[in-house]
Formats: C-alpha cells, structure tokens, sequence
C-alpha cells in the first residue's frame, strides 16, 4: 500500500539512510509505513467514540413511551372519592340528679283563745327524719353520715427530748482566770484614782477590805461585795469598783467562757 501521507523528499532521506542495507530491517518499514499507521489510528478513534455517542441514543429508542391518544382532543378526570366529614361529638356533662331532702321548720306555737286553730308543735318522728329549716319542703330523709371508725391499738407517747440544765453558777477553779482589759494593774489604779478619801479621818491606821464579785461571761462583772471590819469603807469600795469602766475578759474552762469569782483586796492609811 502506498503511503499518501509520506513526502518525497523524507522518503528519499530513507532510501539514502538504508542504503547499502538490509532494507527488510523493521526500522526501515516502520519509517516507511508511518502515515498508513496513523491514518488507521485516526479512523478507529473516530470509530470508537462514534460508537460512544450512538450508543445511548439506540438503547433510548428501544424504551419511548408509547403516545396516549385521547379522544375529541379532550382530557380525562378521574373523580376522587372524599370521605364526608363526621360533625364533632359533643360530651355533655352529666349533671347528677339533686336530691331533695325532707325540712321541717320548727317554730313555736302562738297560743290562741281558740285551741282547735292553734298550730300544732312537730312531733318527734318528724324532727328525726328531716332537716331543720325555715320552712317545710316534702322529700326524702336526710342522709346520715356514718360516725369514724375508731381502732383500738396501742397508744404511742411521743418521746420528749431530754432538757440538759445548763450550770450557771459561778466557777471556783477554772483553767484561765478572768483579767481585766490592760490587766490587774491598771485596774488598781483606778480604783486609787476613783476611791474618795474626804470622808475618812485621818487616825493613821490601816483600813483593810476585800471586794469579791463575779465575772460574767460578757466581761461585765456583778454580785460586788466588800467584806471587812469598817462598813463605810467597804461601801466606798463597792462603790468604787461598781463605777469602774472597762470590761474583764472572763475565765475559761475547757475552752468555754464561764462565770468566776473574783477577789480583791484593798487596804488604805489615812493619816
């Protein structure tokens, strides 16, 4: 087959390379036969996507539709059954029947000259078996309730909570003693510095006291009590301690504030 794609002059370049050469070699035929190679290439892919591109339109033509050809050029409407609409169920509430009970009005009879038109009190059946009320009403007899029923067992005692008394009394021996805020010294001194000596003669003895009161759990202090040979003094004492300000800070007992005694002597000369 003669190749129509190949040009004179590279077929001449062919003869001149393959010169002198065995012209049977594969080469030389392939160089030769290279446009009857492509023309063929060309003509199956053109084939082969043809092919491609017919394919979906035959299997298509196989599954058309077939045409519905309806008569007079008219359309076909097919009724739709509807299920009629049921009207809403109305419920009326039962009223229960009222039940008219038996009253009878009891009222004191008027007396009258004449007995025969006096109106006569209700007996006792009548009373039992109906309600009272201002005005008689026929109807059925009252119904009584039953009364409760009351079960005999045993009678159950709530239990008490038992009450602790709380020991208020004042503490002898104690684990911190009270003290007096900026301590026994300061508190001396104010008593120096409150005590009024004007009323004393002075005789140069030695007048002695000591001044017992309770230290609360608060820090104030009370129960002031001066005990010693002089009265006037002892109730200038108490009278100075009582008009003191400051507070004592109380004595402790395993940790808790408690109330305690506390003793304090007072002995002055005037001269």
């Amino acid at each position: 087959m003669k190749n129509f794609l190949k040009f004179e002059d590279e077929y001449q370049l062919n003869e001149i390379l393959f010169e002198n050469r065995n012209k049977n070699y594969g080469a030389y035929v392939l160089r030769n036969e290279e446009g009857n190679i492509l023309v063929k290439s060309l003509l199956v892919g053109v084939a082969f996507f043809a092919t491609l591109a017919i394919t979906p339109l035959i299997l298509n033509s196989f599954k058309a539709p077939v045409p519905v050809i309806i008569p007079n050029g008219g359309h076909v409407f097919t009724p739709i059954e509807e299920t009629p609409e049921k009207p809403p169920v109305i419920i009326k509430p039962i009223v229960p029947i009222k039940k008219i009970e038996a009253t009878v009005a009891v009222t004191l009879p008027t007396p009258v000259r004449d007995s025969k038109n006096q109106t006569p009190a209700k007996t006792k059946n009548e009373i039992q078996n109906a309600n009272i009320g201002i005005k008689d009403i026929a109807g059925d007899p009252p119904t009584l309730q039953n009364p409760p029923v009351v079960i005999q067992g045993p009678v159950t005692v709530p239990q008490v909570a038992t009450v602790i008394p709380v020991d208020n009394n004042p503490i002898t021996r104690v684990d911190i003693e009270a003290k007096f805020n900026g301590g026994i010294d300061a508190f001396r001194n104010k008593v120096i510095q409150n005590f009024s000596t004007g009323k004393f003669e002075g005789s140069g003895d030695i007048i002695k006291t000591t001044v017992t009161f309770i230290v609360e759990k608060d820090g104030s202090i009370s129960a002031i009590t001066a005990k010693g040979t002089d009265a006037k003094f002892n109730a200038e004492a108490e009278k100075t301690i009582r008009e003191i300000r400051g507070k004592w800070q109380p004595a402790k007992l395993k940790g808790e504030n408690v109330r305690s005694y506390f003793n304090f002597p007072i002995a002055m000369q005037f001269e």
